[in-house]
This record gives structure tokens, sequence and C-alpha cells, in this order.
């Protein structure tokens, strides 16, 4: 253990004493690279596990400012936050819970001009944001860089995860291959949710983060996880990889990155 100060063997014992973790496996977690894409519902309970378990360095995405609407379910951030930046609140919870940890914040929206720059020094990207265009403009640009995401959703009162690992499993294409129409599903500002509920998802998308960083158990690649929270059931369904995918395919059509809010329909197409 000489490569972990006295205060961090006593921080990460409950880790080390696992036979499946020990300190090589939190040394693992400490050399990690994890980026949040989102410092809100999801966001919050991802980064903060993952933070407490010790990851190395946390990028963290996000554009908006803290509003008070937010502090239902977005643990990262106090009331004393409102109107800071959420990159900026969020850092500074992550630093409070644990010094190992580097933070590095994002305040700014992904976009095909800088996405392939911001994940290219991160091992994995979990995914919480709430946009259609974010979500296609990440899987192609993870399925072209080899990055394999921990994806997560939540809608009022249910959630679903699943792991999409270019070339080993499906991606978000496959299992969604065209957005919805444009306003067919309703934002949480919209619709509400219950705020346990990101909670929940959150934690499970730390839980497959850290078993992948530790190559342990079975991650849900291929599995898309449904959890119902007025049923309090857990269902898992197989997803496969589409070999007529236009990113991931046998024959791949997209090898570049597009203009995705044109792809979602929230801009008309160029002539």
């Amino acid at each position: 253990m000489a490569d972990f100060t006295e205060d961090q063997i006593i921080r990460y014992s409950r880790h080390i004493v696992l036979p499946q973790v020990g300190g090589k496996g939190q040394k693992k977690i400490r050399e990690s690279k994890v980026l949040l894409i989102g410092a809100g519902g999801l966001g919050s309970p991802a980064g903060y596990y993952l933070a407490a378990a010790g990851v190395g360095r946390l990028g963290i995405v996000d554009q908006d400012e803290v509003d008070l609407s937010n502090l239902q379910r977005q643990i990262l951030h106090r009331t004393a936050d409102i109107g800071r930046p959420k990159t900026h609140s969020a850092r500074d919870r992550i630093i409070e819970l644990n010094p190992d940890v580097e933070v590095v914040p994002y305040q700014t929206s992904l976009t095909s001009d800088n996405v392939m720059e911001i994940i290219e020094d991160y091992d994995l990207v979990v995914n919480g944001c709430d946009n259609f265009p974010t979500r296609y403009l990440l899987n192609d640009a993870c399925v072209l860089a080899d990055k394999t995401i921990v994806d997560g959703s939540i809608f009022v009162f249910e959630g679903q995860a699943t792991v999409f690992k270019p070339h080993v499993g499906p991606c978000y294409r496959c299992l969604y291959p065209e957005p919805p129409p444009p306003g067919m599903v309703p934002s949480c500002q919209e619709a509400g949710v219950l705020g346990v509920l990101p909670g929940i998802i959150g934690s499970i998308q730390a839980m497959e983060a850290l078993k992948l960083i530790l190559e342990i158990g079975e991650p849900l690649i291929g599995r898309l996880l449904l959890y119902d929270a007025l049923a309090t059931e857990f269902r898992i369904l197989k997803i496969r990889r589409d070999p007529d995918c236009p990113v991931c395919g046998d024959n791949p059509t997209i090898t570049e990155l597009i203009d995705y809010e044109e792809f979602c329909g929230l801009r008309p197409a160029r002539c």
C-alpha cells in the first residue's frame, strides 16, 4: 500500500478490503478519468459517488447556472449556489467531499466543434444530458473515438440505464435510430420528475462506471435496465448491435460529425 497515504488507506478502506477491488483496484480508480455530461439530476449523484470512490480526474460539462428549481433533485448544488455556473458549484462540492479528485469544469455545451477535443483525454463518459441533439452527437463522437458511454435517462417516475461500448455492443443509434418528432417528448420542466428518481439512476451509472474501471462484474453492455419507481420494478431488456447502423454498423455511412440540431428537426435543413 506504499502508493497510498495513511489518510487515503483509511478513506478507501471499505474498497481495499473487497477482494474484487483491493489496493490494485483502488489504484485503477485513482488513475481513471471520467467525463460527466451534465451536472444536473443524473450527473449530481453519479459525480458525487465517483468522487467519493476516488476517481482521479472528473471532467464536468454543463453550460447552465444553478436555479432554485434544480435543488429538488440536483444534490451537488445548494441554495447559496443559485445563479452560479453548475460546473463551479459541482467542483466545490466534490472537492469538499474528496480533495484527492482533480475536477475539470467545462462551462459550455457540447458541439460538433468541441466534443472530440473534450472527450479525448477521458477513459469513459457518463451521460446525463437531457436533450436529443446532444445524445446523438455524443454517441457518434464516442463511436468515432472508441469511448464507452454509461448512459442514463429519466422521465416522471421511470428511468433507464445502459452501457454503450463501441465495437462490443450496440450504440445509442442501434437502440433509437431516429429521434422523436420535436415536442413529442416533454422535458422534466414540462412533465415533472420525482426528485429521488435521478438519484437512483445516477447511482446505477456510477456503479456501472466503477465496474468498467475495475473490470469486474457484468456491465450493462447490450442490456437496457428499466426502472419503474411506482411499481418498484426493475426489468432488463437485451439490445443488440444493428449491423446496418449508420455509425457502428458493418458499413457505416456517418464517418464524421453532422448537424445534430438539424438531424433532430430543431433547425431547418440547409439548401
